[in-house]
């Protein structure tokens, strides 16, 4: 088989592995790969097929990290449960609780001291495993 078919499936398998992963650095290098699939159809020499591959996946990498620097993504910080109400199974002498809310029971706990107990009471946040509580609806 002819050098330059085993770059393009080389950049191919590259470029599904990519589907998978989404960081898009998989994508530059199986473009890369492409490179050197093309610079093998046109008769260069091997190091010439390297060299092509070797510098388009340079720079396509630092345009990458240049594009991904100053696009910082940010996780929502938004609580999708906020404002849900919950019911209350079991009270505990340390003020935490027991509640039951999306079809099972979790660990809960008050955001303050002064939250009545028998007010229906509502997901202010959720920390690890753990609901707080409040009885102001979001």
């Amino acid at each position: 088989m002819e050098p330059y078919i085993y770059w393009f499936v080389l950049g191919l398998a590259l470029i599904i592995l990519e589907m998978a992963t989404g960081t898009f650095y998989l994508l530059v290098l199986g473009i890369a790969m492409a490179a050197g699939g093309v610079a093998a159809l046109s008769n260069a020499s091997m190091i010439w097929q390297l060299v092509t591959c070797a510098v388009v996946a340079a720079t396509g990498t630092i345009i990458l990290r240049r594009y991904k620097g100053g696009h910082t993504y940010q996780a929502s910080t938004s609580n999708l449960d906020a404002g849900q109400p919950v019911k209350v199974l079991k009270w505990n002498d340390d003020d935490s609780a027991r509640v039951f809310y999306r079809g099972a029971e979790w660990d809960a706990k008050t955001e303050d001291s002064d939250t009545p107990h028998n007010e229906t009471l509502y997901v202010k946040a959720m920390q690890g495993s753990t609901i707080v509580l409040t009885h102001h609806k979001s």
